[in-house]
């Protein structure tokens, strides 16, 4: 997919901040419905007639809400209305699904719905909700994601920022969450999702935008195009205000990325997840002996290429296979703890296949789910060797069927197989399987069926093989 140059570039922008770990959302009304922007206008039409106003006259939306706390001499049906209306209208889309299974840290929103924290869970993450002054002090331990709802929580509506006198006293009421997200906005690079002109959250989430330390930040937006029976007029006038909303939004640190509609932000995010992915190489493998290699030549061969993978600046997944996984995990660490400064530990992920079945849950079954769970963490999966002893044959070594697997779970979640035929086995297998129908396997990747083929030549030594490995990495990454 093409994109234009500036969503281009904040897509190179975002990956490095997702693995430095700096990277955040602010998640809008829109993130909620599935059309891209919840209609407040219409939200509030019959708060409106109430009060004897007509919403479309009225553009200041939140004095509008006050106006119906003052005349009913309290705000417990303006709750009731708005946060019944966004629990029904609240929809889980697929832009929560691919944010939630990026390692982002930190979710700021001021919706009042629980999609964000569903979309962690069904992530296989823990989020740690934050909706009111409270839970600031509290940690919630081994979680993945902080989920600041700044405006209150559906559970609650008693507490819910709803109308003008609540944000015009947030600084006093809600000092902990300004301080947090002042901290944020310095140190991290926010995604705004779900933002509209119409959004009368917007202006007052921009108005604690002003921080001493200045920080990229970016916002989609729909490209003006006037709605259905503007004349030339209305849609010039609309135009101009938008390109000066978004000169505006500068003063913030804020950079626009016009889309033609909302359904392109998905394809955006979308395509974040696949570079990011690109970024991290699983190495699967074991070995119960290594046929027509030597022994040390092919641990060395292991040990080598996961150093030069770390050193090339990607992240390595391994299961820790056996005779294989213990080659690929101290490659990682030798280069890692040579240039502490320069490589991370977040580079190696390990995820030790575990042992011994739990009490409600069978083997194969845990080693299913681990493969599951690892294969969604890479975009790009080496085979090598994969052989293991025949439960039913003693002393006889057969090809490992738990690699063939990872092969098909691999191919299902889109990663990118390279199997290193030449070091024979499962991996033998996979490339034989690959070869013989290339075009379902790298369908719009032509050049890369050449260099794939060269990788089954039992011929080549080690350094070169796994030359051409990394300028197969390398290139998938361009």
């Amino acid at each position: 997919m093409v994109f234009s140059r500036e969503i281009e570039a904040f897509i190179k922008e975002y990956i490095q901040d997702i693995g430095n770990n700096t990277a955040a959302i602010f998640a809008g009304a829109g993130m909620s419905r599935g059309v891209g922007y919840v209609d407040w206008p219409e939200l509030l039409r019959d708060i409106a007639e109430e009060l004897g106003l007509k919403v479309e006259k009225e553009h200041d939306l939140i004095s509008l809400a006050q106006f119906h706390v003052n005349h009913l001499k309290g705000s417990a049906k303006l709750a009731r209305k708005i946060l019944e209306e966004f629990s029904e209208q609240a929809e889980s889309s697929e832009s929560h699904d691919i944010l939630a299974r990026l390692p982002i840290g930190t979710y700021w929103t001021t919706n009042y719905d629980s999609l964000i924290e569903d979309a962690l869970k069904r992530a296989s993450k823990v989020a740690d909700v934050k909706h009111n002054i409270s839970q600031l002090n509290n940690t919630r331990p081994k979680r993945d994601a902080v989920v600041y709802k700044m405006h209150g929580d559906v559970t609650v509506p008693a507490d819910a920022v709803l109308y003008k006198e609540q944000y015009e006293r947030y600084y006093e009421t809600h000092a902990p969450f300004v301080t947090a997200l002042s901290g944020d906005l310095v140190s991290k690079t926010f995604l705004f999702i779900g933002f509209s002109f119409t959004d009368p959250n917007l202006d007052y989430v921009l108005s604690r935008l002003h921080t001493r330390t200045r920080r990229n930040h970016y916002c989609f937006m729909r490209r003006e195009s006037g709605a259905v029976g503007d004349d030339e007029d209305v849609v010039k006038y609309k135009a101009r205000k938008q390109e000066l909303r978004i000169d505006d939004l500068k003063r913030f640190g804020i950079q626009t990325l016009l889309v033609d509609d909302y359904p392109q932000i998905p394809d955006i995010l979308r395509e974040i997840e696949a570079r990011f992915l690109k970024k991290t190489v699983f190495v699967a493998g074991s070995a119960e002996n290594y046929g027509a290699w030597e022994r040390n030549d092919a641990l060395t061969f292991v040990h080598t290429l996961s150093s030069k993978l770390v050193r090339a600046n990607f992240r390595v997944v391994s299961g820790f296979g056996w005779g294989v996984g213990s080659a690929v995990i101290n490659g990682a660490l030798e280069t890692i703890y040579d240039n502490p400064e320069k490589f991370s530990e977040d580079q190696l992920i390990m995820r030790p296949f575990p042992q011994v079945a739990s009490s409600t849950t069978n083997l194969p079954t845990l080693w299913e789910e681990y493969r599951q769970r690892m294969l969604s963490l890479a975009g790009i999966a080496i085979f090598i060797f994969g052989n293991k002893l025949d439960p039913a044959n003693p002393g006889e070594v057969i090809n490992a069927n738990g690699m063939i697997r990872e092969f098909e779970i691999a191919i299902v979640k889109g990663a990118i197989p390279i199997p290193i035929g030449a070091t024979e086995f499962a991996a033998r297998e996979i490339w034989e399987r690959v070869m013989a129908d290339p075009k379902t396997y790298y369908s719009d990747k032509d050049w890369l069926v050449p260099l794939i083929r060269e990788l089954g030549d039992p011929d080549f030594k080690y350094p070169e093989l796994i030359s051409k490995v990394l300028n197969i990495v390398q290139k998938l990454n361009k």
